[in-house]
């Protein structure tokens, strides 16, 4: 995809202003880093942060049983929770690959709000589309709306200065109005910190992020960029699509199976990942960390005495930990656990590294 063929967000004017670099990411133009990644990374875990996330995916299904028909397509369990909250769930094709990973916000029995991957958004929405009954109505809003999230410890006083709703619990949301147009405030993101994902007007987004720029500023914030947001959730251990989650990588790989509602009478892909949970996933994702120097990286050989036993599927440098990290998908028949050593191959060295149960840091989420 050429520059002139990827697509901007609603604030990409402020990120101009504010000396952003930029770089592709699923077909659009994203702000890399401003200040620089780890000063973005550190200002999250230790005070606030706020992103433009407006490339994400949005979609709307609506109609009488229009939760009901959501619940019957994805893994997991709308049933669990009600209106005004949000669950991670995952749409998966048949023979349980993974078509993407998204958040659905359960307004009514009749409306449910959907937070699908930028890339995956379209495959989302025609999914639901081809097999939707009469009556329901799925429709792709995905340039109807910025994301914005707000993100770490200092993220409640911020999102409060702004006049709206704070007083909420992890994984749940509510709408509210700022300068005369509505938002839906929701208790979700993508850190590991407690945090905010404020969802405007597309129309409205510009306003409401300089905003929160000139807040968290004040606050001893920073902005963040797709750098940082990046090695944030990679030290959660947070799966992300095309990384941990693929077509070829099942939620039980990916160790996401909290994320399926096995008692339920139906989803896409119950079968095949019924039959893989009955004979144990081939692969599973573990955590690695470096004990010597060296720069882990995505498509690197994990290596056991010698012997090849996975491939690393995310790498960076922690800046929390001040060492080298990777998100591994390894052989279960290898037999390896938490603690065990391991080689990761850098580029044709042996860098001594350590299996992890993720996440790395503490979740501060609450």
């Amino acid at each position: 995809m050429s520059e002139d063929e990827l697509v901007r967000g609603p604030v990409h004017t402020v990120h101009v202003e504010l000396g952003a670099t930029f770089a592709p990411f699923g077909g659009w133009e994203m702000p890399v880093s401003y200040a620089g990644v780890v000063a973005e990374h550190r200002a999250v875990r230790e005070s606030v942060g706020v992103f433009d996330v407006s490339h994400l995916g949005k979609a709307l299904v609506t109609g009488v049983g229009a939760a009901e028909f959501v619940n019957s397509a994805f893994t997991n369990d709308l049933g669990r929770i009600g209106s005004g909250k949000a669950q991670y769930t995952l749409c998966c094709n048949e023979s349980g690959g993974v078509v993407d990973d998204l958040i659905a916000y359960f307004v009514s029995d009749n409306e449910v709000f959907l937070v699908p991957n930028a890339a995956n958004t379209a495959d989302v929405v025609a999914a639901l589309t081809a097999r939707a009954p009469g009556g329901i109505t799925v429709v792709d809003q995905h340039r109807e709306f910025g994301v914005l999230a707000v993100q770490g410890p200092g993220s409640r006083a911020v999102v409060e200065a702004l006049g709206l709703p704070v007083d909420m619990e992890y994984m749940s949301f509510e709408d509210a109005v700022w300068n005369g147009g509505p938002v839906r405030v929701c208790r979700t993101g993508y850190t590991g910190e407690h945090g905010y994902e404020l969802i405007p007007a597309w129309a409205d987004a510009e306003a409401l992020f300089r905003a929160l720029v000139e807040l968290v500023r004040g606050a001893g914030g920073q902005v963040a960029g797709l750098g940082a947001r990046d090695t944030l959730r990679t030290e959660m251990g947070y799966p992300l699509h095309g990384h941990e989650l693929s077509l070829d990588i099942s939620p039980l790989q990916a160790r996401c199976g909290w994320a399926i509602g096995w008692k339920k009478d139906s989803f896409w892909g119950k079968e095949a990942l019924t039959a893989e949970k009955a004979a144990g996933p081939a692969r599973v994702l573990r955590g690695v960390k470096a004990l010597d120097r060296g720069v882990l990286r995505q498509g690197q050989t994990v290596q056991r005495d010698g012997v090849p036993i996975g491939i690393t599927t995310s790498g960076t440098f922690s800046p929390s930990l001040g060492m080298g990290i990777a998100l591994a998908l390894v052989d279960s028949s290898a037999g390896i656990g938490p603690g065990d050593a391991v080689e990761v191959d850098v580029r044709g060295r042996a860098l001594m590294c350590e299996i992890v149960a993720p996440p790395f840091v503490s979740v501060n989420t609450k």
